[in-house]
């Protein structure tokens, strides 16, 4: 990753594991493959203060009230993998919060349109004034 490394913040990251749901018979009622990754963003020491406020704004709705950031993962019955696809899962949401978006450039319709549009425009109107009523008198 570019703009984070894996190697420090994996330090700050802590688990909880249990129960998985849904099915998996006699297996899912006596292992813990369930997993809950939690980051502390505040108490970061591997994030600068830029890189905190910016997480700490996009990410607000999966922050709880002590400041943790928690994925969950229960794909799979192995809790390893479980851990593994919830470390990823935390390090994109992480990267795309501090991808700085693209400005767009407006740009103008161009004259191919314009005179498009003009000639649809003149079309309709035609169109609409042979619609009134016909004098035969004429």
């Amino acid at each position: 990753m570019s703009i984070l490394s894996k190697r420090n913040l994996n330090s700050e990251f802590w688990f909880h594991t249990s129960r998985s749901s849904g099915k998996g018979g006699q297996h899912v009622n006596k292992t813990s493959s369930r997993v809950e990754v939690f980051f502390n963003i505040a108490e970061s020491k591997v994030l600068s203060d830029l890189q905190k406020n910016i997480l700490q704004k996009k990410l607000a709705h999966k922050i709880s009230s002590e400041g943790n950031l928690r994925v969950i993962s229960q794909a799979t019955r192995s809790a390893i993998k479980n851990k593994e696809i919830a470390i990823d899962r935390i390090y994109i949401l992480m990267e795309r919060a501090l991808t700085p978006k693209k400005l767009r450039i407006p740009t103008g319709p161009s004259r191919n349109s314009k005179e498009t549009r003009l000639k649809t425009k003149h079309f309709k109107s035609e169109k609409k004034q042979l619609r009134g009523k016909i004098n035969l008198s004429d």
